[in-house]
């Protein structure tokens, strides 16, 4: 499948527009758009999130304990359950090699069902250097319908043991888990409350994307602005060269092995994605200044750090040296609009 192209974030730089005194009571007409309704837009109803249980909160902390396990190489007993072993091996089915079924150095975990059943079972018990062969089969439905229900045999070497120790959760761990709490119940409900904040921001993102599109659903562009969407689109290129190099590859054979494409069809879809950036950036000026909604210092600045939770940026200063402040303050000024008109949407249940 090819994949899609997208701006890191909505914003590329386009002229102001100017409201006319034609507009509907819900929408608005500039000299560039128009938009049918953008207040009070009806969406599907979007599911509120339930309680946070105890067993979410368990969950949550056992990932932050596997984060803080101590490993251990093994030298004296042999392989046990949970252990993670670094393994060599060739698989055969009729006497023969077969794609996929070799490899060196593999670091496996026993009893992640990785591989095959009974494979991981079968390396319990050896220890560092043993040799060994396992009889297996492939289930009858494996994803590769060549290998299904055939019989294999795996040769197996055994390079090295490592035992993973991961810490039970205790008043003395928590600050390793924790910046603020300071034992384990501080730091049960200081979880619960991220989980909370978290499924409250996936809401109000879902609601966001149905209140949005259901905007730009409703707007028609008579006029683009002169030349703007042929500098978002060669923005967006810049961007996917500079990508190109990161992986030290040409963009050519970049598009074409990371993403399925030639540069005629990148060209023609990086065409759309500008054009929808444009156009979205029109929507969301012309409704600010209708609606009044201007970009203070500090909403900028709080949406900055919403920006930075929601694209998993270092820091608000990671975030401004990788990101125009043309384009930050595009993206600021429509979070503030979109959030604005969610408030005022109109919610309906399937079948209603």
């Amino acid at each position: 499948m090819k994949k899609r192209i997208v701006m890191l974030m909505t914003g590329i730089v386009c002229a102001a527009v100017s409201l006319t005194a034609c507009e509907a009571s819900k929408g608005l007409e500039t000299d560039t758009l128009k938009i049918t309704q953008y207040k009070g837009v009806e969406v599907a109803q979007v599911a509120k999130p339930g309680e946070v249980t105890d067993e979410e909160v368990d969950q949550q902390i056992q990932t932050a304990l596997d984060l803080q396990a101590e490993t251990k190489e093994i030298k004296d007993r042999a392989v046990k359950d949970g252990d993670i072993v670094n393994i060599d091996f060739v698989g055969k089915i009729d006497g023969k090699k077969f794609d996929g079924g070799s490899a060196e150095g593999q670091e496996l975990e026993i009893g992640s069902d990785s591989f095959i059943d009974g494979f991981e079972d079968s390396i319990i018990g050896h220890k560092i250097g043993d040799k060994f062969d396992w009889d297996g089969k492939f289930p009858d439905n494996y994803g590769n319908t060549e290998y299904a229900g055939k019989d294999v045999v795996f040769s197996i070497v055994l390079n090295s043991i490592t035992e993973r120790t991961v810490p039970e959760l205790s008043d003395e761990v928590v600050p390793k888990l924790s910046e603020s709490a300071k034992n384990v119940e501080e730091y049960k409900e200081e979880v619960r409350k991220q989980l909370e904040d978290t499924a409250e921001q996936d809401y109000k993102n879902q609601l966001y994307s149905e209140v949005w599109n259901e905007v730009l659903d409703n707007t028609e562009v008579k006029e683009y602005p002169d030349g703007e969407t042929k500098k978002a689109k060669e923005a967006l290129k810049e961007r996917y060269k500079e990508l190109a190099e990161t992986y030290g590859m040409e963009f050519k054979d970049f598009i074409e092995t990371q993403m399925g494409m030639t540069e005629e069809e990148f060209d023609k879809q990086a065409a759309e994605v500008a054009e929808q950036s444009v156009k979205a950036k029109m929507v969301t000026e012309a409704i600010a200044e209708k609606e009044k909604i201007s970009l203070s210092d500090e909403a900028y600045e709080k949406e900055l750090k919403r920006i930075v939770e929601q694209y998993g940026y270092e820091s608000v200063d990671a975030l401004k040296e990788q990101v125009d402040e043309e384009e930050l303050k595009a993206s600021a000024l429509n979070n503030l609009v979109v959030e604005e008109l969610s408030e005022k949407c109109i919610q309906k249940a399937s079948g209603k």
